[in-house]
């Protein structure tokens, strides 16, 4: 098998359907099977899929455990142990992809060819861009070190976006259509080779939602492959379709930042410094939970 396609929902289902449509449009000589794994959705997402798509397998959670939770759980599925090792039948790639996304028939194809044509790749997503033709920023990203987090923090990004030193975060220095080793690209769809995920072993379950495709980037990088956004390929990406009016999303948000933090830096960040990373996580974290206390 080539690839393995994960697919989490959570209550998107009219968007799901597009999604899956997309995908079993794709052309291409490859083999490959799509896990739907479904969050508990109050919606007829599950049933929709059953009724819709049969061949795909369908993993129905009783509960919201949260995207990396239910990532790994349709890794799993697909042949990886819980420890990241594969199985004789794990497929060759495993892709993580979100069901507000649309594909073109030949995305698969074309990012299951440029992942072949260089092996020290470990993972690689393309160009995502909005319903609106503009670009996905967070497809492209730099790691948000306690120097590029401030800056975003404070709006240094926003205002100076071609800065080389203010817009590394998510690159935005940089042409949409130039090919571009990266730190991290996006969970929305990250195409992930076996042998990366032997090593770097699947996501971290602390995160809900929101992270954790940062922090398997960190952890397939560390562990000395590459990582690729290749603009070559666009696919449409809806963003947040699930997640857009939750509390619960907005504030792990900034649960997400701190945990990062804590993992990646907080030991070797100044004591000055560190104290005013935690600062401004916690005092965003805290004014997100008060605004929605406050509707």
């Amino acid at each position: 098998m080539d690839l393995a396609i994960i697919i989490v929902n959570y209550n998107t289902c009219k968007l799901l359907r597009d999604c899956l449509n997309s995908v079993y449009h794709s052309q291409g000589d490859f083999s490959y099977h799509v896990i739907v794994v479904d969050n508990a959705s109050p919606d007829d997402s599950a049933a929709m899929v059953q009724a819709e798509f049969p061949q795909a397998k369908l993993l129905v959670n009783e509960r919201n455990g949260g995207f990396a939770w239910a990532n790994n759980r349709g890794l799993v599925s697909a042949g990886f142990a819980p420890n990241g090792t594969p199985s004789h039948d794990a497929p060759r790639y495993a892709l993580l992809l979100n069901p507000d996304t649309v594909l073109p028939t030949t995305a698969l194809a074309d990012m299951l060819a440029f992942m072949d044509s260089q092996p020290d790749i470990g993972a690689a997503g393309p160009k995502l861009v909005l319903p609106d033709g503009s670009l996905d920023l967070a497809c492209r990203r730099s790691f948000p070190t306690p120097e590029i987090s401030f800056y975003r923090m404070v709006g240094l990004s926003k205002l100076l976006p071609r800065s080389r030193l203010f817009g590394r975060y998510n690159m935005t220095f940089v042409d949409p259509n130039e090919l571009l080793e990266v730190d991290a690209v996006v969970g929305a769809f990250m195409l992930v080779r076996r042998e990366a995920i032997a090593q770097a072993g699947l996501l971290d379950e602390a995160y809900f939602m929101y992270g954790e495709d940062l922090d398997w980037s960190y952890q397939i990088k560390a562990h000395g492959w590459k990582i690729y956004y290749n603009p070559a390929v666009t696919v449409t990406h809806v963003k947040r379709a699930a997640s857009r009016h939750s509390s619960k999303a907005q504030i792990e948000f900034y649960r997400a930042m701190d945990i990062f933090y804590r993992k990646y830096y907080a030991a070797t960040t100044p004591l000055l410094l560190h104290w005013a990373v935690l600062l401004g996580i916690h005092l965003k974290w805290k004014w997100t939970e008060f605004k929605f206390k406050t509707l």
